[in-house]
């Protein structure tokens, strides 16, 4: 589905990425750790095309790695950036339809994307019963959702997810996190950075984990969950197997 290939990204005359390869393949979800500016959003970033890189990026069997960013939402590579995003003064359902622009030709109604909006609301019944509602008023675990529904609005064959428990409450994760492993199954491939080191190996198939723009470390989650210099380095010396 996804593979990486000597990925290197730039900001500017800065180096974050050196020599990144991974895969991500069919109905897997996969996760990346490692410490605050390892350069985990700046991999993300990259593959969707918003910086500045060399290497070999290919997905679907295709090199995407000149492609601009709007010719790579419309692949289906879909990011939801930390921080969620939402559109403030938009309501619930025109901030999902505007998930829509990612599909080449569609237009901006919800008459022309009602079975979408349907699989959405059925995925998260919370927004439903909140359509009508400003996203500005809504907590951050029902933007956070908002924000993951907008991107299923286009579609996506590879979801990337940045920090999606950032900021939220312990109940609130695991009910989220309830409905990424709900999406995963029905076949929609997720690459995920997530800060909370545990629950991602706990979730995903496989994991890399990235220190200074390098990756140390990759496998199968259980093997590196079970790993203790990894679980010491980004699991806490506390947690006991």
């Amino acid at each position: 589905m996804l593979k990486i290939e000597n990925l290197v990204a730039c900001y500017g005359n800065i180096e974050a990425l050196h020599g990144i390869s991974l895969q991500v393949g069919d109905d897997e979800m996969v996760a990346l750790i490692g410490a605050n500016g390892a350069g985990k959003t700046t991999l993300l970033n990259s593959i969707s095309g918003c910086i500045t890189k060399t290497g070999i990026i290919e997905f679907d069997g295709q090199d995407i790695t000149k492609r601009k960013a709007a010719a790579i939402a419309r692949m289906g590579i879909i990011q939801v950036p930390e921080g969620r995003h939402v559109f403030p003064g938009l309501t619930v359902e025109q901030n999902l339809l505007v998930g829509t622009v990612a599909r080449s030709g569609i237009r901006f109604q919800a008459g022309d994307n009602s079975e979408d909006l349907d699989k959405v609301y059925q995925m998260f019944p919370r927004l439903k019963e909140r359509q009508k509602q400003l996203a500005w008023s809504m907590s951050g675990g029902e933007q956070q959702m908002l924000a993951i529904g907008r991107a299923l609005m286009g579609r996506p064959k590879l979801l990337m997810l940045d920090e999606p428990s950032m900021g939220l409450a312990p109940i609130i994760i695991e009910e989220l996190f309830d409905k990424i492993m709900e999406i995963n199954k029905t076949g929609v491939p997720i690459l995920m950075v997530e800060q909370n080191a545990m629950l991602a190996l706990k979730v995903s198939n496989r994991a890399y984990v990235l220190e200074r723009g390098t990756i140390k470390a990759a496998g199968a989650s259980k093997q590196l969950l079970d790993n203790p210099v990894i679980r010491e380095a980004y699991l806490g010396k506390a947690v006991k197997k």
